[in-house]
């Protein structure tokens, strides 16, 4: 089953951590489709923005994202599946999902 993805204002819930998912901040962008980020773990990755993500949704240096490490080179490398916006990224912080 193909599942639609929505952009952030068609979407009224909070995206959380699912297991294996790291949250992360945005530390530098590094072109096309690829940027540091620094996890809540304290590991830094190299992470691709994915297709979906990427037609839909800007992303910037500091920005809070979800990341999924790959199964392989699980410490340096992930996906990016979500990005969250300031509201979401205060009540994640509020409610202490991060640390950064």
């Amino acid at each position: 089953m193909k599942r639609k993805v929505l952009s952030e204002e068609e979407l009224k819930e909070l995206v959380l951590p699912g297991e294996g998912q790291v949250l992360g901040v945005v530390t530098k962008m590094l072109g096309y489709d690829r940027v540091m980020v620094t996890g809540n773990d304290g590991k830094e990755r190299l992470c691709r923005i994915s297709g979906k993500l990427k037609r839909r949704v800007w992303i910037r240096e500091g920005d809070i994202v979800l990341v999924s490490p790959w199964d392989f080179q699980r410490d340096t490398r992930g996906d990016i599946v979500w990005r969250y916006t300031k509201n979401q990224a205060e009540w994640l912080r509020k409610n202490k999902y991060i640390t950064i």
